[in-house]
């Protein structure tokens, strides 16, 4: 009897049965070229949880015929990993020794290739050390990572690997899959809860074959399953978002963007998306006060008093009570106008320093505490409200903010 878990037994074995992600797997997909013509180099594939990267790792290695080793960064010490590196090249060393000229690898030609899941969680030392041996060819290694490589996989693994992105699988995918997983599983299912666990499966073939295998459990006897049922084994719909991870970025710029575009409807949704998911409401509020000077500014003053009074309505409040807080100030600073002089002025006056560096102040406006310092010019002639420029002589007459 088979007990592996549906998603694993469902999962493709070529690209002909993969699913998705047509640019990269389909008839015309890169991955699909690079093994008609051979010229597989070592890949970082990037994307969300489900979207096929451990499977295409296992297709291409499939279809090479090429020695599989798979890691998880999570719990696998790099030390395991170099093992099975020293392995891969002492069997290339007896092969130049036998004089089989093979330069990947194996005797006989066979490939070894090194799957690392979850990558990023290697640290920048423990990633410098595949850099010798994915550059002299002993292993093809493939990374896979939720994170955005730029930020989490150091620059010559990067510089020496084809960065693949993958994205959400789409729900006309996602039903092939739940075809898949109904023929495999004897079962029908009702038209609103094959679209309720495709809609809530976000994008995600595991998700929704976990949920799938877990409602045919839930169920005695052959019937078809229903939505009552999908919701039982869903528990509740899974929002992707790592509040570590590039997406809690992604979703707080497009909250800000819709603010700034004064488009209350978009600001509310991903207000709602950051609270559903558990985001730090305080780390929300912040960016809010920050918000309120820096693109309301001086068209309403008060925006920045409502986004301070959010704040501290978030600190002493909590969830989930303070989410109404949150909507109430995303609300107003929506619609609020917005003037970004002040910021803007800020920035220029700020280049100048970083230009110019400490200029000398006018002596007329220096503090001038001691005897020696009024000998000297300090504060001497200075008239309080003049309307003559105050800044150092370098940039007299200049003019920041336009008000």
């Amino acid at each position: 009897m088979d007990t592996r878990p549906l998603a694993d037994k469902l999962r493709p074995t070529n690209l002909d049965e993969f699913v998705g992600q047509e640019k990269i797997a389909g008839k015309q997909g890169i991955i699909r070229k690079l093994l008609e013509s051979g010229n597989i180099s070592s890949f970082i594939f990037w994307g969300p949880p489900g979207s096929g990267k451990t499977t295409l790792a296992r297709i291409i290695a499939n279809t090479l015929s090429a020695r599989f080793f798979e890691f998880s960064a999570v719990n696998t010490s790099i030390k395991d990993v170099e093992k099975v590196i020293g392995q891969s090249r002492t069997r290339l060393t007896e092969g130049e020794q036998l004089g089989l000229g093979q330069r990947v690898g194996e005797q006989q030609g066979q490939k070894t290739i090194v799957f690392i899941d979850e990558i990023h969680r290697f640290n920048k030392a423990q990633q410098d050390s595949f850099l010798p041996f994915v550059e002299d060819g002993t292993i093809i290694l493939i990374g896979a990572t939720t994170e955005n490589p730029s930020f989490e996989v150091i620059g010559p693994l990067l510089s020496r690997s084809r960065v693949i992105v993958l994205n959400l699988l789409e729900p006309g995918d996602l039903k092939k899959i739940l075809e898949r997983g109904l023929e495999e599983l004897h079962r029908s299912i009702n038209d609103d809860a094959a679209d309720f666990l495709i809609t809530s499966a976000n994008g995600d073939a595991r998700t929704l074959l976990n949920t799938l295998e877990l409602a045919d459990q839930l169920v005695v006897h052959k019937k078809s399953l229903t939505l009552p049922i999908i919701k039982q084994a869903l528990q509740r719909e899974s929002l992707i978002y790592d509040r570590a991870g590039e997406e809690h970025y992604n979703t707080i710029s497009s909250f800000i963007k819709s603010m700034r575009a004064s488009n209350v409807d978009a600001a509310l949704y991903y207000l709602a998306r950051m609270v559903e998911a558990g985001e730090d409401p305080l780390f929300i509020a912040r960016r809010m006060v920050v918000f309120a000077s820096e693109d309301i500014g001086m068209a309403d003053p008060q925006a920045l008093q409502v986004a301070n009074a959010v704040f501290r309505a978030c600190e002493t409040i909590g969830y989930p009570e303070c989410r109404e807080n949150l909507a109430h100030g995303a609300v107003y600073l929506a619609k609020a106008p917005k003037d970004r002089s002040a910021y803007e002025a800020y920035m220029e006056a700020l280049e100048d320093v970083k230009r110019y560096g400490n200029l000398p102040i006018p002596l007329h406006i220096r503090n001038a505490p001691t005897k020696l310092m009024k000998q000297l010019g300090y504060g001497k002639d200075y008239q309080p409200y003049t309307k003559e420029s105050l800044l150092p002589e370098k940039l007299k007459g200049k003019k920041y903010y336009p008000g």
